[in-house]
């Protein structure tokens, strides 16, 4: 499927603009589970102003959404109508630490900041390390694992809105909830400060080896896959209860419920983003005939359905 090519009219719209704009590309390459169709606009900002001048001279009219390393997310076949904008790492991910405080900007990769934490000697952020995704989707989702949360260390957060205006957010601002947070989802985050403690770096260094050695042992981190699948439900484990519903190994074309976590859906090489989802829709059906207990998803799934 290919979209209308829109971007010579944004050009002459942004005579100012410092970024890269795509017609129609591929966002397949852009997800970890390798599947989706084309964004009808690719933006690449140079930087925090170049972003909030295309944002104030989009048209309204035209949708966004913004996409990280695509570690937590399902692109439909039919692609993604209106804008896509991908914070690159070389413009936004830059990390430092100083004063029991790591700044870090939102394309910069959730292990990255507990590693400069950690050459800091600023513990608290262990949890980072196990989490495959960057900072912008941790403060969107209230990412979390291993007992920390994003809340538990987050300091403020900067971003801007959908009319070009800087926001800052402050813990309490982010109304943080079990992964998710209550700031208006038009508001792309761009930096964030965290706080630790200061701690030797022994004790941080052996809880990161932790964290690496549970990821390693139990999830299917070197395959295709999105992270986990579906939010825990209160008082329960989402892996228990998909195990409970026989669909440990459950296949839709070439999607597969892992041998490994029930809670992960891999691609075994020729998945369509249609298979994926309809596994997963097909896991929730069959947990909640056998448990009464609906699962809510945790993976972003966006885009048009083929």
């Amino acid at each position: 499927m290919t979209f209308p090519d829109i971007t010579s009219d944004l050009k002459a719209a942004m005579p100012q603009l410092r970024g890269r704009l795509l017609a129609n590309q591929s966002l397949a390459e852009l997800t970890w589970f390798r599947v989706g169709g084309p964004a009808q606009v690719l933006f690449t900002p140079a930087d925090e102003d170049d972003l909030a001048y295309f944002l104030r001279l989009l048209p309204k009219e035209l949708p966004v959404y913004v996409v990280g390393v695509g570690s937590n997310l399902i692109v439909r076949d039919g692609g993604m109508e209106g804008v896509v904008i991908r914070l690159s790492p070389r413009a936004f991910g830059e990390t430092r630490a100083e004063g029991g405080i790591v700044s870090a900007g939102t394309a910069a990769l959730d292990k990255r900041v507990a590693e400069t934490a950690a050459s800091a000697n600023i513990g608290g952020m262990e949890f980072f390390f196990g989490i495959p995704g960057t900072i912008g989707g941790a403060l969107r989702m209230n990412a979390g694992a291993n007992g920390g949360e994003t809340k538990d260390v987050l300091l403020d957060a900067i971003g801007i809105g959908r009319d070009g205006t800087r926001h800052v957010f402050s813990n309490a601002d982010m109304k943080f909830v079990y992964r998710n947070s209550g700031v208006d989802p038009s508001i792309i985050f761009t930096s964030a400060r965290f706080r630790g403690k200061i701690t030797d770096t022994e004790t941080i260094r052996a809880r990161m080896n932790e964290v690496q050695n549970h990821r390693e042992t139990a999830q299917p981190i070197r395959e295709k896959t999105g992270g986990s699948t579906f939010k825990n439900p209160p008082g329960n484990s989402a892996w228990k209860l998909i195990d409970a519903a026989g669909c440990r190994g459950l296949r839709v074309g070439g999607a597969q419920v892992s041998e490994m976590h029930c809670n992960f859906l891999i691609n075994t090489g020729n998945a369509t983003g249609h298979d994926i989802e309809t596994l997963g829709e097909t896991v929730r059906e069959r947990v909640k005939a056998n448990s009464g207990i609906e699962l809510h998803w945790e993976i972003k799934r966006i885009g048009i359905p083929v």
